[in-house]
């Protein structure tokens, strides 16, 4: 449904991004991930119009991404750019309406979101009031109040404690399963791995790897076997591969090459095997090796 074809933006001599190119279906969520400057934010800016691309396009539904398209996605900054003076359902109420709901279906939608997101209790504090958390989860109503076409968040996840992220990750999971294309940047790469179905990580303004969230982890980094003993007799991996640790009465011994079989055999000949299998590589280690 949406798809950005070879970004390019640059600031003076300096590529901000380089050749950028990204694509969401319907219902999917899309995890971004880099490090502090690597693009990501530049990269939903032009998406959503704030900025322009030296080169490259964006496209949705198969055609160019016009103003009217955008009028209908839900976008969250980095920086929150909430009125501090407004009352938390006001405004929340006040962008509802500003996208055209009416004042009805606005209010609806306000009340719905402010129970969602466990704001109900503070909803006539004013917004200068509240801790970073709870503004961050009034940012994320005014992302969410109009019933975006497409939603595309920028740090969403910043400054919440875990019930919100629990909270924030089932309002997202329903939007997804309603049809609505997900975007979202994040550094915390469990909560990518463990929500979304594909993902981009950028280095210096380029993509380095892109996909769906297994494949990335197949394609991107190296198998390991991991086998854990217990009781073990001493000297049992000496001559295999890998690195071996132990903790207790436990033996783990880590390999990434050599025959499975013989160190299955090894282990087994060891002692009580409680685990043997391979294992993928997580995002946070592909993440480590993609942009060192």
């Amino acid at each position: 449904m949406l798809e950005a074809q070879g970004l390019r933006k640059r600031y003076g001599a300096k590529d901000a991004l380089r050749d950028v190119s990204l694509s969401l279906r319907q219902g999917e969520m899309f995890g971004f991930v880099g490090a502090n400057g690597a693009g990501k934010t530049t990269t939903m800016r032009i998406i959503m119009g704030v900025l322009e691309a030296d080169e490259g396009e964006v496209r949705w539904q198969g055609r160019p991404l016009s103003f009217d398209d955008r009028r209908g996605f839900g976008y969250m900054p980095e920086e929150r750019g909430l009125y501090q003076k407004m009352k938390v359902g006001e405004q929340i109420d006040y962008f509802g309406r500003l996208h055209g709901l009416t004042p009805a279906a606005s209010a609806a939608a306000t009340g719905e979101l402010i129970e969602r997101l466990g704001i109900a209790e503070r909803r006539n504090d004013r917004v200068e009031a509240l801790s970073l958390g709870n503004q961050q989860r009034v940012q994320l109503a005014v992302a969410l109040v109009h019933r975006p076409t497409v939603l595309i968040l920028d740090e969403p996840f910043s400054g919440l404690d875990p019930i919100a992220v629990d909270a924030l990750a089932e309002v997202l999971a329903e939007r997804r399963s309603a049809g609505v294309p997900v975007i979202f940047s994040s550094h915390q790469l469990e909560l990518v791995e463990r929500m979304c179905d594909s993902v981009g990580i950028i280095s210096a303004g380029r993509m380095v790897a892109a996909g769906p969230v297994e494949e990335v982890r197949a394609r991107e980094g190296r198998r390991t076997l991991k086998v854990v003993v217990r009781d073990a007799v001493p000297g049992w991996a000496d001559g295999l591969p890998g690195t071996l640790t132990t903790e207790g009465d436990r033996q783990t011994l880590t390999v990434t090459e050599g025959d499975d079989q013989s160190v299955l055999g090894a282990a087994v000949r060891a002692g009580r095997v409680e685990h043997f299998g391979w294992e993928q590589p997580t995002l946070t280690e592909i993440f480590r090796e993609a942009v060192a």
